[in-house]
């Protein structure tokens, strides 16, 4: 059998999906972790230590199309990083400590995706009429506070539910700060950075799972498309907001929480 077609735990072809589906919906506020918790369990994906350790790695594609978009912003605003570390602070603690209980309890729940899916649907909407009408007093990056960084931070730290949404937690609870929709949207980006490689890493040293040259494979191929895509979706996410709001996003988690709870119901 051909390792380079076939995997133990994944095809190529779903290694692939799987890639596109993390680059696509990473940086939007519709949930990456339910997406392919949900596109794995439709593709008749193996659920294993590997496949959860699979959707954790790929977001180093991810990171890497951030870092190849704000590098310069980085270089040319180095206040930034300290204050993308001060959002990560409390995102860290309160991850290190819930680990055990997402990865072993959450991770596995369908119907905990499917409530938070339609419960953060419908909290965007409301959120939205609401905000329409909110006064922003924040202008870019630089103006961020520290204050509002760890609270961006906190926010962050919902999105261990699976559905939650890391980008819908951060944008949300920056919107809620005061500042503008394209400066917490590209914070958002930024601080994927420091949550994603400390997600990665956490779970590279506390897996006891031995990769050998198969899963090696479905892992280039996962994080090289994750990073096509992403790129794409952060390009796309930025010209979107000049002229939209979120509640498109909205509706739509609340249409897939349907789904969900169809496909739950009927299976």
């Amino acid at each position: 059998m051909c390792l380079i077609f076939i995997f133990i735990f994944m095809d190529w072809w779903q290694a692939l999906i799987l890639g596109a589906v993390e680059g696509i919906t990473e940086f939007l506020p519709i949930s990456s972790t339910a997406h392919l918790r949900l596109f794995s369990e439709w593709l008749g994906i193996v659920n294993s230590d590997f496949s959860k350790s699979f959707d954790i790695f790929i977001q180093l594609g991810a990171i890497l199309a951030v870092l190849a978009v704000y590098l310069k912003t980085l270089y040319r605003q180095p206040k930034i990083i300290l204050k993308l570390i001060a959002a990560f602070i409390p995102t860290g603690i309160i991850g290190l400590l819930a680990y055990p209980l997402v990865k072993s309890q959450f991770m596995d729940s369908f119907w905990l995706i499917a409530s938070a899916l339609g419960l953060g649907g419908l909290f965007l909407i409301w959120f939205e009429r609401y905000y329409h009408k909110k006064k922003v007093k924040s202008g870019g990056l630089e103006q961020i506070s520290y204050q509002q960084a760890c609270l961006i931070g906190l926010c962050q730290a919902l999105a261990i539910i699976p559905g939650i949404s890391r980008s819908a937690a951060t944008i949300v609870g920056g919107l809620a700060l005061g500042l503008k929709r394209s400066t917490i949207v590209e914070f958002s980006f930024l601080l994927a950075l420091p949550t994603m490689l400390a997600a990665t890493g956490l779970d590279l040293v506390k897996s006891t799972w031995s990769f050998g040259r198969p899963e090696i494979m479905a892992l280039s191929i996962g994080l090289v498309m994750a990073f096509i895509t992403a790129w794409l979706s952060v390009k796309w996410l930025l010209r979107f907001i000049e002229r939209h709001n979120f509640r498109s996003f909205g509706w739509y988690r609340l249409a897939l929480a349907i789904i969900v709870v169809i496909y739950l119901v009927v299976r």
